[in-house]
């Protein structure tokens, strides 16, 4: 062996290694960059990482490492912890303080000993977990930007492969947060071990989109590359021959590669030199973990036995604990062992890390514990567990995962009481850190030890039980996604705990659970009534618990059973109690709360009042929560009022309380409100900043509709499809309950098929519609929704009984003003103009009009000119006129005031739809205007009663148009030209497109005088 020979040699990765440069490159220049580094076990990813990171050392770059280990039962977010812990340990106090800002107490969560050197950190407000996992996750990018501002960062993770889920999601976090910044990320995995459904896949399916992501896969050398490694490592010049069959043998894997030619190299030492002949009988070994067990074979019988121990402790092993489980050995004789191990090259020495080892490949510990019997291994594991909690004495909840591990691979040949215990504290452990998923399986796994399953019927049979079933069911409803069920299951979780406590008259402890935050949206019938009713019969009398659990109540009544009279009571209730105790705080929090079911209910002064009257307690109490659900009702409530300029102002002071207490779901609610407003004053730019800051938090699906209307009025026809494709497969992963959902694609999908002529998704927004409209728990505000997409669509479709029955369903709750993003009665007005009243449909209008211009409402200004005139023009006709004059409508022009009111409106709609930048709009007021023209000439009289509309689609047709090419022409949906052409062939008694081209021939001179087409 030449003195090369020392570890793997980096030979044939010159490609590979000049794209990480490149990726270094641009991450030193500020675009932050993540590199994958995929392959087989063996392949060469961690050597080719080491050698990438000494070279970005070289260029000034600080890097650290951090490990993913599959059994050692390392706490969550650990190969995030190892690096941050690294760089505080050599950082000073004044540094950190500086680079860590209001995040510091965030991170001491995580890493404890943060403490030592920053004392007297202030705790942060408590968040609901969700939020609280969010601010974790950007105090941890915040601070690691700020590192690198100072020092560009290189940051190594290694087997991603075995990565807790709460990792995977920081990760995917942290790629949203870097492409300004100095930081570059290499992960490195064995993607034989990531199927489809593996989280890790996952989580790079979603990372693949960002353009700081970039991905490589190692393969296995070249034939030159392997008689240059075995040049290297030998110090023989192999022939072709010699090369081959090795290359054959292991496909150029480098670790395969590196332990054959070790293997071979001791075998030509004994021999006296290399044996280069009869190369058919070198009995190289078929397999790497063959080949690392006959690397092991020549260990002393006590070497072997040793390393096997350090197996089953993990990867990385401590002397001091070896030597616990090692009582045969003094410990001259155990380092004697460790050094023949070190020999050999099966373990290595860490840096920095005294009395520590760690095997030196993942494949070398492999191939250890399949030489294990099955009894072996458990029994081995019950040992290391009661080494460890020796070792660890009154510490052991510090290293509560890793014993909960052990425990739990040595459960069938030991008792359960440790490995309940330790699961109870590695869950409860992991719920602090919000690292839910990780809650969830320690939990889970503690409750199957005792023979309670988180889905079974039964209540906790004792209190450990039950709070595990707590702790359970909050990760469970951590872990659901805004406006996903799979509440469900975490409700009925609660309800088994809180059962346990009840009957057993631990009633401090029911409340407890009946008072546990959740929160999943309007709509979702999840059962929370089952547990917060009977908790408020518990609850004392006159007391703070009970006013809380009332207004959950409240909420739960408001929201899931779509009970306004009840939600009604159980408010004025609570309200009452805070009155009587003077409690302010409990006061702000109730009304936040009234003012949103109000609202939803459409109780809009009620909400308004209960609003504004929760932020005016806010200069009293510090209740950031409570003050940003009062701003956000405020906002929706002056919004429906006209009141846009104060809801501006509403929405704007929502934006420095949510980055205060950095809630995410407060920073996406502030900037979807003001990407409300704007929209809705037609500043399109500003609009989408915010819109952009909302949806890159989290896309649901009112935020969705939004942007997709923002898109569609500004012309931006392809982005706006790309929003409106999310929400229809945010659609099609709901549960069938009454909820925002099927609200949004109601209202959507007509807006942009009055914009596009496109009706194909007519069917999807009627079904989501008719999921609100024939639920009975549905809010009033959802249900209006679906009746508005319903609405629109009747119009679009010419459907005169349908837009009529819809009138008389909505006229109730009308006059309210600017709702969904539009305002009703404009919509009103089309429904009665479709149907054949145009006294009433002017009398929409003239409301409309006057809200929008008063109001500032600018692109819905815009649309009801537009939609006006569009009547105006339809009822222009003499039949029409003379019901007209009949009915005396004040609101209903006549002959020349007629026309001159639809030339002001379509004057006015253009000038809106000009200076705000509407194409669409333009496009539909200038053919509007156009027959607005020919229309003042003459009135003509059509045979067969057709009507204008019915003219244009006859003539087209007899020019051999399509449905499609005339709805184009036209702009029209295909669905209303089906409609027109249906209702002409009855009026011509024609039966196909051919009778009625000659009908449209035969009376050309009729059907062209003064018409457009």
């Amino acid at each position: 062996m030449t003195a090369k020979a020392t570890g793997q040699i980096f030979i044939g990765r010159q490609q590979q290694m000049a794209e990480l440069t490149a990726s270094l490159d641009q991450a030193l220049s500020g675009l932050g960059r993540i590199v994958m580094i995929a392959g087989e076990p063996g392949i060469g990813k961690t050597r080719i990482a080491q050698e990438f990171a000494s070279h970005a050392e070289s260029l000034g770059a600080q890097t650290f490492w951090g490990w993913c280990h599959e059994q050692e039962g390392a706490p969550p977010y650990w190969p995030w912890v190892q690096p941050i812990r690294s760089y505080i340990q050599r950082t000073d106090a004044k540094s950190l303080a500086a680079q860590m800002g209001q995040g510091a107490a965030d991170l001491l969560e995580v890493i404890p000993e943060l403490q030592d050197q920053l004392p007297g950190i202030e705790l942060p407000p408590t968040l609901e977990p969700q939020q609280a996992r969010f601010r974790l996750f950007d105090s941890i990018a915040t601070f690691l930007k700020n590192v690198a501002r100072s020092q560009p960062l290189v940051l190594v993770l290694d087997d991603l492969q075995w990565a807790d889920q709460p990792s995977l999601l920081l990760l995917e976090f942290l790629a949203r947060q870097m492409l300004d910044s100095r930081i570059m990320l290499v992960g490195i995995y064995r993607d034989v071990e990531v199927t489809r459904t593996h989280p890790l896949s996952q989580a790079l399916a979603r990372l693949a989109g960002s353009e700081s992501f970039h991905w490589q896969t190692l393969e296995g050398l070249d034939p030159e590359d392997v008689g240059e490694l075995i040049r290297e490592l030998s110090g023989i010049a192999p022939g072709q021959e010699l090369i081959q069959e090795i290359y054959r043998h292991t496909d150029g894997n480098p670790f395969f590669l590196t332990e054959v030619i070790r293997l071979l190299g001791e075998r030509w030492q004994a021999a006296g030199g290399p044996v280069l002949d009869g190369i058919g009988e070198l009995e190289i070994p078929q397999s790497v973990l063959e080949v690392i067990a006959q690397r092991i074979n020549p260990l002393s019988k006590e070497c072997a036995g040793v390393l096997t121990t350090a197996a089953v402790i993990g990867r990385q092993f401590d002397f001091q604990l070896l030597g616990r489980l090692s009582e045969d050995f003094s410990e001259t004789q155990l380092l004697e062992l460790v050094d023949e191990a070190l020999d050999a090259h099966i373990i290595q020495e860490p840096p920095v890390q005294p009395d520590r080892y760690m095997f030196s490949h993942a494949l070398v510990q492999q191939t250890l514990l399949e030489g294990l019997s099955t009894s072996r291994k458990v029994r081995l594991h019950a040992l290391v567990g009661e080494a460890l909690e020796a070792l660890y004495g009154d510490r052991t909840k510090d290293h509560a995962a890793e014993l909960a591990h052990h425990f739990s691979e040595a459960s069938p040949v030991s008792r359960t009481e440790k490995l309940v215990r330790y699961s109870k504290v590695a869950g409860e452990q992991a719920l602090a850190t919000y690292a839910h998923e990780e809650a969830m399986e320690y939990f889970g796994r503690g409750l199957a030890a005792k023979g309670v399953f988180s889905g079974g019927p039964e209540p906790a049979a004792d209190e450990e039980a039950a709070a595990m079933l707590f702790g359970f069911a909050q990760a469970q409803a951590a872990t659901s996604r805004y406006f996903v069920d799979g509440f469900t299951d975490a409700v009925h979780n609660l309800r088994r705990a809180f059962d346990y406590y009840r009957h057993n008259d631990r009633i401090e402890q029911a409340l407890e659970v009946a008072m546990c935050s959740i929160r999943p949206g309007a709509g979702y019938q999840i059962g929370l009534n089952n547990l917060v009713e009977p908790a408020v019969k518990l609850a004392p009398p006159g007391s703070a618990v009970l006013a809380r659990l009332l207004s959950i109540f409240g909420r739960v009544m408001g929201f899931e059973e779509g009970r306004y009279d009840r939600a009604e009571e159980a408010f004025d209730q609570a309200l009452a109690i805070t009155e009587q105790l003077g409690d302010a705080a409990l006061e702000m929090s109730i009304l936040a709360n009234a003012a949103n079911a109000q609202y939803f209910h459409y109780h809009l002064p009620e909400s308004l009042r209960a609003s504004l009257r929760s932020i005016e307690l806010a200069s009293h109490v510090d209740d950031p929560h409570s003050e940003l659900a009062a701003h956000y009702m405020a906002t929706n409530c002056l919004l429906s009022g006209g009141k846009l300029e104060d809801a501006t102002q509403q929405a704007a002071a929502m934006l420095p309380q949510a980055e205060r207490i950095r809630d995410h779901l407060w920073l996406f609610i502030a900037n979807w409100k003001c990407e409300n407003t704007a929209s809705a004053g037609g500043q399109w730019e500003a609009a989408r900043k915010s819109s952009d800051k909302s949806l890159a938090i989290g896309a649901n699906a009112p935020a969705l509709c939004t942007r997709v209307s923002l898109e569609y009025q500004s012309g931006e026809f392809a982005q706006g499809r790309k929003f409106l494709e999310q929400l229809r497969e945010r659609v099609q992963d709901s549960p069938d309950w009454p909820i925002f959902e099927y609200a949004s694609l109601a209202l959507c999908i007509p807006l942009v098929a009055r914009l596009t002529a496109e009706s194909h998704w007519f069917d999807e927004a009627e079904a989501a519609a008719k999921q609100l409209t024939s639920s009975p728990k549905a809010n009033p505000v959802l249900r209006i929704t679906a009746q508005l997409g319903l609405a629109m669509m009747a119009v679009i479709n010419g459907d005169k009984p349908a837009c009529q029955k819809l009138y008389d369903q909505l006229l109730p709750d009308m006059g309210k003003g600017y709702f969904a993003g539009i305002v009703p009665d404009r919509i009103m007005g089309q429904l009665a103009s479709t149907a054949e009243q145009p006294d009433k449909a002017a009398h929409h209008f003239e409301f409309a009009l006057a809200f929008c211009r008063i109001g500032g409402f600018l692109p819905e200004l815009g649309w009801t000119c537009h939609d006006y005139a569009e009547s105006l023009i339809q009822h222009s006709n003499p039949e029409h006129r003379n019901g007209a004059t009949r009915t005396g409508s004040k609101h209903t022009p006549t002959g020349h005031s007629n026309a001159v009111k639809t030339e002001e409106l379509l004057q006015e709609a253009m000038d809106i739809a000009t200076n705000l930048g509407m194409p669409p709009l333009m496009k539909r007021i200038a053919a509007l205007q156009r027959l607005a023209a020919t229309g003042a000439q003459s009135a003509p009289a059509y045979p067969n009663r057709l009507t204008q509309r019915e003219v244009e689609v006859l003539l087209q047709i007899s020019q051999g148009k399509t449905n499609r090419e005339i709805a184009r022409e036209l702009v029209l949906s295909e669905r209303t030209v089906q409609r027109h052409i249906a209702n002409l062939y009855a009026k011509i008694d024609v039966r196909n497109r051919a009778e009625a081209t000659v009908f449209a021939l035969s009376h050309l001179a009729q059907l062209t005088q003064d018409s457009p087409a």
